[in-house]
């Protein structure tokens, strides 16, 4: 798997649930040089970076080099702190017809929401 976020997360396990959807548990590396910039002291997953993990799994899960085409419904519902909370779970729906990849994600760490989205990729050539 390629990925942009090279020692930021670890891929602990996935599976596909029985209505279709992957749930994939993964652990953020606490240590990432992202975390020392933000924030210095109270570190927060950036928002940004969650989006690319939600791309680098679908990427996985559907064996496509993707391309982001849109977001909607993007709700940053819980801060996510490396240290406090490094272990998520994501729950990826995914739907694809032709080179279109639509996926609605929900990530969560213990009972807590943190993240809901939905997104919309291209698969390129």
């Amino acid at each position: 798997m390629n990925t942009i976020l090279t020692d930021f997360y670890t891929l602990q396990s996935h599976n596909k649930s029985d209505n279709g959807s992957f749930i994939a548990h993964i652990i953020l590396n606490k240590e990432h040089d992202i975390f020392r910039g933000h924030f210095p002291g109270n570190p927060v997953t950036p928002g940004v970076c969650m989006m690319q993990i939600v791309k680098e799994l679908t990427e996985k899960f559907t064996g496509k080099k993707l391309f982001l085409k849109s977001a909607s419904n993007v709700k940053f519902m819980a801060i996510i702190n490396p240290f406090e909370t490094p272990e998520l779970t994501l729950q990826l729906d995914i739907t694809e017809v032709e080179n279109d990849v639509k996926v609605k994600n929900t990530t969560l760490f213990g009972e807590t929401i943190a993240l809901k989205m939905s997104v919309h990729y291209i698969q390129l050539s």
